[in-house]
């Protein structure tokens, strides 16, 4: 009797043991710092998040989940913005632009036949589409046969990108189509919203993909801008209509599954924000001046927490909350990902 006793006392105490651990493993690390909790907090769009959940070589960022989504201050909406080959910053160089081939494009991504293409793309893989098109976009309804590469000029049009779009294979899948259906070809340059902008800038496309309103108009204002003809439809911004924003998805709050902050069951994206930086949980910023990170920044000041001036990729500077926890790691989304389902979920 006294055997079974001491062993059931036993057991019961290496089941407190155990829950002790798994508590504490839960909020990052138990007490003398081992069996450390894996997955950081990070600010992702959906289809990026998706591409590497979902892959078809297995689930690339197994510690971290979905925490929280479909918040209207999530909404990310991607825009085409064909560049001006008469812009004055260009005046008196050898830039030229290729603005058959953008406004090839441009026309084609706006065609009926595409847009389903993009609605339906994701959902075989994913079980759910990763981009939705915008209601009352600009579209293409002329002849497909005009927006063939007619044999002179440049056969090669010039895109710059987010890699959010890039890392999602949307491109990749759209490419293949556009060339076999025009004759044109498609070179793609990926980056952060900030970095693919200053490509256009500097004369290194023909067009832009990206995801972040202000930089955009900026971008315009700065006269580097066309409108593209032969589109029917009003401009979604009415204010700046060289700026085409045909579709959307949601930036999503990814974490570890276990959710020590509660992001969960906050009331809103600011409180699942306040709630990270109140428990000190890493959380993984891009920290690049892309459309991404724009929005996380934006994100953070509507928390009321003190922000201070940081060093960001490419020599710039950006406002974060103080704090260890936060890493700004001056990359693209995947590289992101891959780097908080590595990190620590706090840090010892």
């Amino acid at each position: 009797m006294k055997k079974k006793l001491l062993a059931l006392l036993l057991c019961l105490a290496l089941v407190v043991t155990a829950a002790a651990a798994l508590a504490a493993c839960e909020n990052g690390n138990d007490e003398k710092g081992d069996n450390p909790s894996y997955g950081a907090y990070v600010l992702s769009d959906k289809g990026t998040y998706l591409s590497f959940k979902k892959n078809a070589e297995g689930d690339r960022i197994s510690n971290l989940t979905l925490l929280y989504e479909q918040d209207d201050a999530l909404k990310n909406t991607y825009s085409m913005i064909a560049v001006d080959g008469d812009a004055a910053a260009f005046a008196g160089t050898d830039v030229v632009i290729n603005e058959a081939g953008a406004d090839a494009f441009i026309k084609w991504m706006s065609m009926p036949s595409t847009r389903n293409a993009i609605a339906d793309f994701g959902k075989a893989d994913y079980d759910e589409a990763l981009f939705y098109l915008i209601d009352g976009a600009k579209t293409y309804n002329g002849a497909a046969d005009a927006l063939k590469y007619t044999g002179t000029g440049d056969r090669i049009i010039s895109i710059s990108t987010t890699t959010s779009v890039n890392d999602t294979g949307l491109l990749g899948y759209l490419e293949g189509i556009f060339e076999e259906a025009t004759g044109w070809d498609i070179e793609v340059s990926s980056a952060g919203t900030g970095a693919a902008i200053e490509a256009a800038k500097n004369g290194n496309a023909d067009l832009l993909l990206v995801h972040s309103a202000s930089q955009e108009r900026t971008f315009i204002d700065g006269g580097y801008a066309r409108e593209v003809a032969g589109l029917d439809g009003e401009a979604a911004d009415a204010a700046y209509p060289a700026r085409i924003s045909f579709m959307y998805n949601y930036f999503v709050l990814i974490g570890p599954a276990s959710d020590p902050a509660g992001v969960k069951n906050a009331a809103n994206i600011s409180e699942a924000f306040k709630a990270i930086a109140a428990g000190g949980y890493n959380f993984v910023s891009r920290g690049d001046a892309s459309g991404t990170h724009t929005a996380e920044v934006n994100l953070w000041k509507t928390t009321g927490l003190k922000l201070v001036s940081i060093d960001i990729a490419g020599g710039k500077t950006s406002e974060a909350p103080e704090g260890s926890w936060y890493i700004s790691a001056g990359q693209g989304m995947g590289a992101c990902l891959t780097m908080a389902n590595e990190s620590l979920t706090k840090a010892a």
